[in-house]
């Protein structure tokens, strides 16, 4: 069974996992958690909840159902835009080819995957079909908390101030919104190459103080 989730701030549907359990790109070579997973708002919060993580927890296992692209598929029919992992990442290569054939069945939906799986190179071909459809945006998400920029067509970066905006990237506004996207599409265009999301939330901001 397909289990979406409805996030207020986007105002579309997502199918997402658990956050850092299910990113794989979490972490640096040391073991430690990157700076910008180390303060992910998805391990918090009502992220918590019993009745949050279980549909995430279904769905580390529903994708690898014979019928899962078919029913994403069917599930999408009526989506003009979706986000891959509101929390999680594609921490299997299969996940990422049921995906990108979920992605190329679709083409009336705009889809937006952010992903830090960019670091391993068995699913560079992967991620390079995917950036080649015109209905998708796949966004390489940087480690860094102070505006650093990791190579790619469309990114995202977070910043701790203004001051620390790259050169050429669009600031997330939601957070002027009441953290709701409202009429926003900048993540899903490819014609946005870097989009820098402000720090927020108790644990990021604490580590941004720390410095």
């Amino acid at each position: 069974m397909i289990k979406l989730s409805q996030t207020s701030k986007l105002g579309c549907k997502s199918w997402s996992l658990i956050a850092r359990d299910h990113c794989p790109g979490s972490k640096g070579d040391d073991g430690q958690l990157v700076p910008a997973c180390a303060g992910c708002y998805a391990a918090g919060g009502n992220y918590r909840f019993a009745n949050v993580k279980a549909p995430r927890l279904h769905n580390a296992e529903d994708w690898k159902r014979a019928d899962w692209v078919e029913d994403m598929v069917q599930a999408l029919q009526n989506d003009r835009y979706f986000r891959w992992f509101d929390s999680g990442d594609m921490a299997w290569i299969g996940l990422a080819e049921k995906i990108l054939e979920v992605m190329q069945r679709t083409p009336w939906c705009n889809h937006w995957l952010p992903t830090r799986m960019h670091k391993f190179a068995k699913f560079q071909d992967v991620l390079s079909s995917m950036e080649a459809l015109p209905n998708v945006v796949v966004r390489y998400s940087s480690d860094s908390i102070e505006g650093e920029l990791t190579a790619g067509a469309t990114t995202s970066t977070i910043v701790g101030s203004i001051g620390q905006l790259p050169a050429g990237a669009s600031l997330c506004e939601a957070y002027q919104r009441e953290g709701k996207c409202g009429s926003c599409r900048a993540c899903w265009s490819k014609s946005v190459p870097v989009v820098a999301y402000p720090a927020h939330g108790r644990v990021m901001l604490a580590l941004i103080a720390r410095g």
